[in-house]
């Protein structure tokens, strides 16, 4: 698939960002990734929401090959081929993929957004118990003098 095959592809869709990636492409909207085209084929964004319509079309997650094993990327699912044909429906699809893509995004900055409170409380903490330590340590030795 060629930059220009995609673009058309998507033309019922609206807008799309193609980028380099990989051995391919990646397709977003608004700087959320939404879609892979590589050698392979067509994958979108799919989540607990979507990944039944992929499942019931027969298609198969993402998958790459290592030295010692193979990959499965359960969050990129090859898109069937039916909807090469049909622009309006294949413009469903990836309205619904932007929104798998929009949610994962959503859950990973809520994620980070914990991770640091979480950090800043545990610092927070610690510094509260070496303060005590200093104060416990400053005590004693007004006491022995």
């Amino acid at each position: 698939m060629d930059r220009e095959f995609l673009i058309d592809l998507f033309s019922d869709f609206g807008p799309v960002t193609i980028r380099r990636m990989f051995s391919g492409f990646g397709i977003s909207v608004d700087g959320v990734n939404f879609a892979l085209a590589l050698r392979a084929g067509l994958y979108f964004r799919a989540d607990e929401t979507t990944i039944p319509q992929f499942e019931a079309e027969g298609s198969k997650p993402f998958q790459y090959q290592t030295r010692a094993k193979t990959v499965m990327v359960n969050s990129y699912w090859q898109l069937p081929a039916r909807l090469f044909d049909d622009t309006e429906e294949l413009s469903r699809w990836a309205r619904a993929a932007l929104g798998a893509a929009q949610r994962a995004a959503l859950k990973k900055r809520s994620k980070a957004r914990k991770v640091t409170q979480d950090k800043a409380r545990v610092r927070k903490t610690a510094g509260t118990s070496v303060a005590k330590k200093k104060r416990r340590v400053g005590k004693a030795k007004r006491a022995h003098r």
